[in-house]
């Protein structure tokens, strides 16, 4: 099944969505708004629906339901899911948490980096469906500008040109979402079996079916390692883009 991905809608509507009331003498036309009802209020509630049941649980149709409206109500506010599911991803960035630094003074790169990291991590959790989304076009809105200037000062001055900042961005985005959609992935196999009662059942048929000394390092490294823990790939992976930064860093910008 295809992913759901942002971007998709008509640019100029959404555009003028984003920014609240951008272009609207260009829908002199447009059919007034139900009274009571407001797009942040239409937005909002998409999101709880989608932070309750995922994306393929959001339809216009449930979310005209959830709000008690027909679907073709929902029209008037925003055109259709494409244009919803960018005002959503733009909202989860304005309102994210943004860890503060704990003392005023100045602190190493890596630990603001680090604090960019964990809050995006934050925000996959509290939003799951933000990594079910292609976001190669990101909503360009509010939210997003903002997260992306914030973003940004993690990186600034640390010796890396404009173009290698924003790489370097995308590439801790990409590890943070990776290991958003891995620990989803655990949690899910999880709530229907447990890892001890998986392996309670698998083991016993691997000791009869694997033979050690064909797969030496498998065995012993299989062995140490044990059920998959979302917590040692994060801090592993998280160091390995730091060091691989750092590293960056030393052969000096546009090398």
């Amino acid at each position: 099944m295809a992913r759901e991905r942002s971007g998709a809608g008509d640019p100029a509507r959404t555009l003028e969505l984003l920014w609240r009331g951008l272009g609207q003498e260009a829908h002199p036309g447009r059919r007034g708004p139900r009274q009571g009802l407001s797009v942040d209020a239409v937005v909002r509630a998409a999101i709880t629906l989608a932070d309750a049941e995922g994306l393929t649980a959001l339809t216009m149709r449930a979310l005209a339901q959830r709000l008690g409206v027909t679907p073709m109500t929902l029209y008037t506010y925003v055109p259709g899911k494409a244009e919803l599911l960018d005002l959503m991803l733009d909202e989860a960035y304005r309102t994210m948490d943004r860890a503060r630094p704990e003392t005023d003074a100045p602190e190493p790169w890596q630990a603001r980096v680090s604090r960019v990291a964990e809050d995006n991590r934050a925000l996959l959790g509290r939003h799951p469906w933000i990594a079910d989304l292609s976001v190669i076009r990101p909503p360009l809105g509010p939210g997003l500008i903002a997260k992306y200037e914030y973003e940004l000062a993690a990186f600034d001055g640390i010796g890396l040109t404009d173009v290698e900042m924003d790489a370097a961005l995308t590439h801790l985005l990409a590890f943070v979402h990776a290991g958003a959609r891995a620990a989803a992935d655990a949690a899910e196999h999880n709530s229907r079996q447990s890892d001890e009662e998986w392996w309670a059942v698998s083991a016993p048929l691997l000791e009869r079916a694997v033979d050690p000394a064909r797969y030496p390092l498998a065995g012993r490294v299989g062995s140490a390692v044990g059920a998959y823990d979302p917590a040692t790939a994060w801090a592993f992976g998280l160091r390995c883009v730091l060091d691989g930064l750092a590293r960056r860093i030393e052969q000096g910008p546009g090398s």
